[in-house]
């Protein structure tokens, strides 16, 4: 394992993020920020509670999924995809960098990132609602594991894209409908029946779930089903692009 390329990948990607806070981490956290305010802080207050959670606290793990799923597959997808734009791609070829080290460096630079900026919103909100999280450390687990999966499912897509508005298909077309429908707003309990059904289809429900599990100890579905979602989009990922290198695809492809 070559960890000096690694590093080499990882510091460059993160320092483009800091050269560009406000793209990159500002404006997220203000976006997120006007949810709490009109949901949270204004709808949420003439509300009455979800589940025995006060309104403004319970869309706070649905907000925290919808920017951390969306920036991570951002995050990751534009990394790899520029490198390919600018034709700086083949310095990276004619390295001794294997595929393995790539991914690691470009995944492990978007993760970082989306855990900033979920790390970023959890605080933000504290000064809108009340909250707290009863389980952390299934709270981090969630992060974590949910970071780099999409963060992985955005290196794919960095590598299948061939141009800029390949790169936003997915997250605007995709992921932030699936999101919106996935009980970041509400409990699919409140929908009818056959909605409810529906909505266990959505793979996204079982994150936002699971993840409002970890702060108030309620969840749509069982959390041990939660955790074994996210896991097997984890494992689903890794699998897909180890098979996208050994098939014979290339960078510069």
């Amino acid at each position: 394992m070559n960890l000096h390329a690694i590093r080499a990948i990882y510091r460059f990607e993160m320092a483009r993020t800091f050269r560009t806070l406000g793209e990159s981490i500002a404006a997220p956290v203000l976006t997120t920020s006007l949810y709490f305010i009109v949901f949270g802080a204004a709808i949420g207050s003439r509300m009455g509670e979800v589940d025995g959670v006060g309104y403004g606290a319970f869309i706070i793990p649905g907000l925290i999924m919808l920017s951390l799923l969306n920036e991570s597959i951002s995050n990751a997808s534009f990394g790899i995809y520029m490198p390919k734009w600018a034709g700086t791609i083949y310095e990276l070829l004619s390295a001794p960098v294997s595929w393995v080290e790539v991914v690691v460096g470009y995944v492990g630079a978007a993760a970082t990132k989306s855990l900033v900026l979920g790390v970023l919103i959890l605080a933000t909100a504290r000064f809108f609602v009340d909250y707290q999280v009863e389980h952390p450390l299934w709270m981090l687990c969630f992060l974590v594991l949910t970071a780099l999966s999409f963060s992985l499912f955005g290196f794919i897509i960095g590598l299948w894209a061939d141009d800029f508005q390949k790169l936003q298909v997915i997250p605007l077309m995709v992921m932030t409908p699936l999101t919106f429908l996935g009980g970041a707003f509400y409990s699919i309990d409140m929908l009818p029946p056959f909605w409810q059904q529906a909505s266990l289809f959505n793979p996204v429900v079982y994150l936002i779930s699971g993840m409002r599990w970890s702060f108030y100890g309620v969840s749509d579905v069982d959390v041990r089903v939660s955790a074994a979602m996210i896991v097997g989009l984890l494992v689903a990922c890794l699998l897909a692009v180890r098979w996208i290198f050994h098939s014979g695809w290339r960078l510069k492809d």
